[in-house]
């Protein structure tokens, strides 16, 4: 090889690795179900169930269902949300959205439909007033928990994440930056190196999803108001459902 050839297959080793960095590809979607404890304050709250379970061919479910243990199950932290939906390439599609709170002497619950060919959703329920006219539609529309979904598809060190969400009736844009360097984490015995991703809300309501590469579902989501956390969901352990 000559020194006239050597600079060329330098720049084309280095424009290849830089197009393998900018094509990563998406985390494909499966099937898992994963155990949560809920804390606060370092206090046990409760428990969580997250799940992703595939319906028939073309339709996939999301489920997350927190438990209450002794005054907390009295104080209302029992509920349940579900959104089936379907995939149109990468985008997670909403098609339906069920979410049920229960306290020891209440349940309120609504159901919520994305009729794509109308480009409408509504809600019906237990629904404030002002919640329930119909909602315009646009593509990449997602509910909270595909949200959660497509964060972990999505996230890499360094990028900024934006989506659309349109769930109960409202509909707010969600914004999230994820942490350039790594952060070590335990679940049970095993290591994760876990992407940070941060959403500042408004009113100093922050969340905060913390992700790794070729994990399902979440390590850890951090609520916070005011400096100070709310819910605190710590992943127990996972596995996938086949």
């Amino acid at each position: 090889m000559t020194d006239r050839n050597r600079p060329t297959l330098l720049s084309s080793l280095l424009l290849a690795g830089a197009a393998l960095l900018c094509s990563v590809p998406a985390q494909a979607l499966e099937s898992f179900v994963a155990d949560y404890h809920v804390l606060n304050g370092g206090k046990t709250l409760g428990a969580a169930t997250m799940q992703v379970v595939k319906n028939d061919p073309q339709r996939w479910r999301v489920d997350l269902g927190m438990r209450g243990t002794g005054l907390f199950r009295i104080a209302g932290i029992n509920a349940e949300q579900s959104t089936v939906f379907d995939t149109v390439g990468e985008t997670y599609r909403p098609l339906s959205q069920g979410t049920v709170r229960k306290t020891l002497f209440t349940r309120k619950s609504t159901t919520g439909t994305y009729d794509w060919q109308l480009r409408k959703a509504r809600w019906k329920g237990d629904v404030k007033k002002t919640r329930t006219a119909a909602v315009p539609l646009r593509d990449g529309d997602m509910s909270g928990l595909l949200i959660n979904l497509a964060v972990i598809r999505d996230a890499q060190p360094g990028k900024a994440l934006h989506y659309r969400f349109v769930d109960d009736g409202r509909v707010r844009d969600h914004h999230y930056t994820v942490a350039e360097q790594l952060e070590p984490m335990t679940v049970g015995d095993m290591n994760y190196n876990a992407m940070r991703v941060t959403r500042v809300q408004a009113g100093n309501e922050e969340t905060v999803i913390w992700v790794v590469d070729g994990v399902p579902t979440p390590i850890r989501m951090l609520q916070r108001e005011n400096g100070q956390d709310t819910y605190d969901l710590r992943l127990v352990e996972y596995k996938g459902i086949q």
